[in-house]
């Protein structure tokens, strides 16, 4: 099985942006954890803080994945052309987010990439994305 993890904007910082929302660790020393917890699946990743790198990489890994789980971040509550990377692909996507955007301000309880997803998973830390993986092997 081969799965894409994709961070957008801002997540290249997590570990020293905002540690009492996203937390202190690093997304590469997360990732390294990730890989020796599922050494069964072929785990990539790409991180881009631009609309059109995120949805060239969605359309990509579109064709050649089992999975993608994406955070878009910030462009999760503004990017319709997200939106529609996402709906074009017949591979499943799993929306993530490190911090339970429904208990933050309003403008983030909107989400353009929720309806085409497979499923959404919120609020409980970096481990939305083992959760995520946990989800494809159902």
């Amino acid at each position: 099985m081969k799965i894409s993890i994709i961070n957008g904007p801002n997540l290249n910082l997590l570990g020293s942006r905002e540690p009492q929302i996203y937390g202190s660790e690093n997304f590469t020393s997360y990732f390294k954890k990730l890989q020796k917890k599922f050494r069964d699946i072929e785990l990539f990743y790409f991180q881009s803080n631009i609309e059109g790198e995120l949805i060239t990489q969605i359309q990509k890994d579109g064709t050649n994945r089992n999975g993608i789980i994406l955070n878009a971040a910030a462009y999760t509550h503004t990017s319709v052309g997200i939106g529609d990377a996402i709906k074009a692909i017949q591979v499943p996507v799993i929306e993530v987010h490190i911090s339970n955007t429904f208990a933050r301000e309003k403008f983030r309880t909107t989400s353009f990439i929720s309806p085409n997803a497979k499923g959404i998973i919120t609020g409980f830390g970096l481990q939305v994305y083992d959760l995520a993986i946990q989800s494809f092997l159902l």
